[in-house]
């Protein structure tokens, strides 16, 4: 029993990522994405994606995708190279805070 306690365990720290950006700090840096995004996170233009209330982990993964390469945008890709890794966190963080 000890052993499935353990190992259940470890299965959720492993599927729930540790997340610490700075909400504020990422706030600070989103005036270019209010643009398509909405400065809620809220986009009015059905064809970009709402920002607001999705996972931190997720967002940063894109970002960092947008940022190497791996996933390819002509219009994201220049507006995250600009961005540090503790910036895509604490955006991250930032647009995760906000209700959907």
């Amino acid at each position: 029993m000890k052993k499935l306690t353990i190992a259940i365990a470890a299965t959720v720290m492993m599927a729930s990522p540790v997340f610490a950006g700075d909400a504020a700090a990422g706030k600070a840096k989103t005036a270019m994405c209010a643009a398509c995004h909405g400065a809620a996170g809220i986009s009015a233009i059905p064809t970009y994606p709402n920002l607001a209330g999705q996972k931190a982990a997720y967002l940063a993964k894109q970002l960092r995708d947008f940022k190497s390469g791996a996933r390819k945008d002509p219009i994201m890709a220049p507006m995250v190279m600009a961005l540090s890794d503790t910036d895509i966190d604490n955006v991250a963080a930032y647009f995760a805070s906000l209700k959907k």
